[in-house]
């Protein structure tokens, strides 16, 4: 007898007991364009919160290469908002990269990351908030996003998932994430604290987090761009000084009345308009030809600049290779129905994949989080805040005075730390018992830093995570 097909509510009740077992959860053995079988542990799946699971937010899980029952469990939440996790995952920390010698413009090629943070953690690369990467949701009002909403959905989250994977209770678990997550990162690392002391299940062994160049107070991180290309040479002495004066120090939304402030800041901008802010040192993309981008008060845009990857150089414009072509290959690739079939994605759930989606119906209403720092300290929580040091979207002085607002204990000064012997950046050490924060700059880095300095991003994490001096 032919078995009757399910319709309806009956199918629909089938999918929902699928998901809630946690059968959307599959395990990946191998990729496109990675030769053979995966040589680490890769899961994917997704993961229903907010009212009626109808939030789906996807992620990826790789498991350590070293001791998965013992090394950390980190989340990992990507900046943007709106950047996938496939991009933190691809081109900053994960286990697998393009192979950029290897690659066609069709058919992108894939090799593994020896500086990978999943030889020494179990990470969990989470596409959040939804509409980011392949999250998707069934309803359109799921997609109105603020920062309170997303990070109350990344908690959910991460409480099933750990329901679902009960073997990593007992590991030592980090909120961690770069740029934007700078805001969310700490927010959901309190959630989490104050979840264990409501008694929610499952409780979690919250040690700390870990934030790259973040984002922490909007106003001041952006401010101190002006000082910054003072200290690296792109706006003269003069200039400066004549700028500090005119403005009193404050390089945002600039009162028109104050002409002289105005006139500083037009001359700041022309000095700096053809400077890459993502990397100082690098080539500066140039898409299309454009109008001068001179005017008085900076670009409020989202903190991850993505220029579309797809735009080759005009002709006006030298054939110079800058970061943002590498992008190109995480397009075509993360769009194959065969990568996606092998990342077991829903079919039908989103339009097209994209790396960052600025589209997103978001909302940042929580522009400072220095309070929420002072918190986490003063329930005793560790703390990792690096920066690269060549970084202009979110400078490392911006973040420095931030850290200096927290009124800590310096226990060990500004110093160098090293990587086979050579500087590869510097850090401070704070205390406030019994809390450690440690702030450290990667030097020749860029937004964001392990992207620019794998090796040395390595090198620092391991150090940290194993509580070694940095």
């Amino acid at each position: 007898m032919k078995p009757r097909a399910l319709h309806g509510p009956a199918l629909c009740l089938l999918f929902c007991l699928l998901f809630q077992s946690g059968l959307s959860q599959t395990v990946v053995k191998s990729l496109p364009g990675l030769p053979g079988d995966l040589p680490f542990y890769l899961e994917t799946g997704y993961v229903g919160v907010g009212e009626l699971d109808d939030v789906q937010l996807f992620y990826y899980f790789v498991e350590s290469e070293r001791s998965p029952r013992d090394d950390p469990l980190v989340l990992w939440l990507t900046g943007g908002p709106g950047c996938s996790a496939l991009s933190g995952l691809i081109y900053e920390i994960g286990p697998f990269t393009f192979n950029y010698e290897k690659s066609s413009r069709f058919r992108p090629a894939l090799k593994l990351n020896d500086y990978s943070w999943t030889k020494v953690a179990n990470i969990i690369f989470l596409d959040q908030p939804v509409g980011t990467g392949f999250s998707y949701a069934n309803s359109w009002e799921s997609y109105n996003m603020n920062d309170n909403i997303s990070v109350a959905e990344s908690y959910e989250f991460l409480r099933k998932w750990l329901k679902l994977h009960p073997q990593f209770l007992s590991n030592p678990l980090y909120i961690a994430g770069d740029s934007y997550s700078g805001v969310t990162v700490p927010m959901v690392s309190l959630e989490v604290d104050k979840g264990n002391e409501a008694g929610l299940e499952p409780k979690m062994n919250l040690k700390g987090y870990v934030l790259g160049n973040p984002l922490t107070n909007y106003n001041s991180d952006l401010n101190s761009r002006v000082p910054f290309a003072h200290l690296k040479g792109l706006i003269s002495n003069e200039l400066y000084e004549s700028a500090k004066t005119d403005c009193n120090g404050k390089y945002l939304n600039v009162n028109e009345s104050n002409g002289d402030c105005v006139d500083d800041i037009k001359a700041v901008n022309l000095c700096l308009e053809n400077i890459n802010t993502g990397s100082i040192l690098e080539p500066k993309c140039v898409t299309q030809a454009r109008k001068s981008t001179v005017s008085d008060r900076w670009d409020p845009t989202l903190i991850n600049r993505d220029r579309s990857p797809l735009l080759l150089p005009t002709q006006r414009a030298p054939r110079v290779w800058c970061r943002n072509y590498n992008y190109l290959y995480s397009y075509i690739w993360a769009s194959d129905r065969a990568v996606q079939d092998a990342l077991h994605i829903r079919e039908g759930t989103i339009e097209e994949w994209v790396r960052c989606n600025k589209t997103l119906s978001y909302t940042s209403n929580v522009l400072v989080v220095i309070d929420i720092h002072k918190e986490l300290i003063k329930r005793g929580f560790r703390a990792l805040i690096y920066s690269g040091d060549h970084d202009m979207v979110i400078p490392y002085v911006g973040t420095q005075a931030s850290i200096d607002t927290l009124n800590l204990t310096i226990s060990t000064d500004w110093h160098a730390w090293f990587v086979d012997g050579q500087v590869a950046g510097y850090a401070t050490l704070y205390s406030s018992f019994p809390s450690l924060l440690t702030f450290a700059t990667v030097k020749g880095a860029g937004h964001t830093a392990p992207e620019y300095k794998p090796e040395e991003c390595f090198a620092l994490i391991s150090r940290w995570f194993d509580y070694f001096y940095i």
